[in-house]
């Protein structure tokens, strides 16, 4: 299967990632808690991407307002899910969430999971 180099990154996030946790003796028989993290400079297009993701079905965390490193304004918001801690499952995901976020012309800034005992 061909896929273009932003989610070839994705991918490549997403094996490390999972590894990284095995590696370091997460639990993998229990599900993850998975973070997908969507950003964009302009309020309005972030919150009608939030509304788009609720309307699928997604539960969302509510927008907030961050400060990037150099200082730069950014609103963002997170879509949560719960995974069994697996490359496949996790990237399939990642690739819809990827996909939602050019549809609604937002930033897709990956995603995060919490070590479990």
């Amino acid at each position: 299967m061909m896929i273009d180099e932003d989610l070839q990154q994705w991918q490549d996030h997403t094996n490390n990632l999972v590894n990284a946790l095995i590696e370091d003796g997460t639990n993998e028989e229990v599900h993850h808690t998975i973070e997908h993290h969507f950003s964009s400079t302009d309020f309005d297009v972030l919150e009608k991407a939030a509304i788009t993701a609720f309307k699928m079905g997604l539960e969302i965390e509510d927008p907030e307002e961050a400060e990037l490193e150099n200082g730069d304004k950014v609103f963002a918001f997170d879509i949560i899910t719960e995974q069994p801690l697996d490359e496949d499952i996790i990237f399939e995901e990642t690739k819809k969430m990827f996909d939602l976020a050019k549809l609604c012309n937002v930033d897709y800034d990956g995603w995060g999971t919490y070590f479990e005992e």
